[in-house]
């Protein structure tokens, strides 16, 4: 690590969304607060930020978010009966999520895009290289994504994104990258950048996942960056300027993640999610693996 890399200590969560896929369960929830078996999804994605010794978090929000606040927040009543109970089992866990890092919030009041939501950090972060974890995206804490990616832009400079490969038939639900070899196995050089391109038109078959590690004049670019699809300020935008010229902000990497990855945006997907961890759990997965084969069963 260098004077001109510094140490990333901030990490910002875009929460502001709708969840309009969650309807209606998101209509007074935020879907963040949805539960994968017993901790809101939000909670996973702060964890793996401390993991990586990310302790200052910037969430953006917008309106009806308030449970995010208080989920991370002291709750003295409820810990005070669970004292009184005995129940150290149940307080530490009420405890865990206030104690998991120092967590900030600030309002996107007009949500105008992913690209929009970061660039409300600025304020925050400053001239700081900085992570964004999206929570549709849930990471195995036994894949250390983001400490990798940490790793690769503290000696490399410029930003850093999470790459997966994907069926080429699915390039088109995400931004895609161009890229080169490294000598690291893991690690590319990011060439190119396209949001949801046509298949025919995709330049590989890497797909952008919910994890950036950015340098701080992603910032400048942003704040010229027309809205593009949807009419949104796309991230994916500012990242291929910087892609495109390393004396706007150094180099793009990608970092290829090949570990165990939980999509919770899609309805579907959040429910493979939650049987698969819960069939991981020592406390509930050797009955609950006993039900599931049974009832797969019965089903065929």
């Amino acid at each position: 690590m260098t004077e001109a890399n510094p140490r990333i200590s901030k990490a910002v969560i875009p929460a502001a969304g709708l969840g309009t896929r969650f309807l209606p369960a998101t209509k007074a929830t935020p879907k963040e607060m949805l539960p994968v078996v017993d901790k809101p999804a939000i909670q996973y994605v702060v964890e793996e930020a401390a993991a990586a010794g990310l302790d200052d978090v910037l969430m953006i929000t917008g309106r009806n978010k308030r449970p995010l606040e208080d989920h991370f927040d002291r709750n003295h009543e409820l810990e005070s009966a669970l004292e009184r109970k005995g129940d150290g089992s149940k307080l530490a866990k009420v405890q865990e999520s206030s104690d998991l890092a120092t967590i900030h919030y600030v309002r996107q009041g007009d949500p105008r895009g992913l690209g929009h939501a970061v660039l409300c950090a600025a304020p925050h972060v400053g001239n700081e290289p900085f992570a964004v974890l999206l929570g549709d995206d849930l990471i195995d804490p036994r894949d250390p994504l983001l400490q990798r990616m940490v790793e690769i832009q503290e000696l490399h400079g410029g930003s850093v994104i999470a790459l997966m490969e994907v069926a080429p038939e699915q390039i088109h639900l995400y931004g895609c990258a161009a890229v080169e070899r490294t000598e690291d196995g893991d690690v590319v050089k990011v060439t190119g950048l396209v949001e949801k391109p046509d298949p025919a038109d995709a330049p590989s078959n890497y797909a952008i996942i919910g994890r950036y590690v950015l340098a701080p004049q992603i910032f400048d670019v942003l704040r010229k960056t027309e809205p593009g699809r949807g009419g949104e300020i796309q991230l994916t935008d500012a990242l291929q300027q910087l892609a495109a010229d390393e004396k706007v902000g150094g180099p793009v990497h990608g970092v290829v993640f090949k570990g165990r990855r939980y999509d919770t945006g899609d309805r579907g997907d959040y429910l493979r999610a939650i049987v698969r961890l819960a069939c991981e759990r020592e406390d509930l997965g050797p009955d609950f693996r006993t039900w599931l084969r049974s009832f797969v069963a019965e089903e065929m």
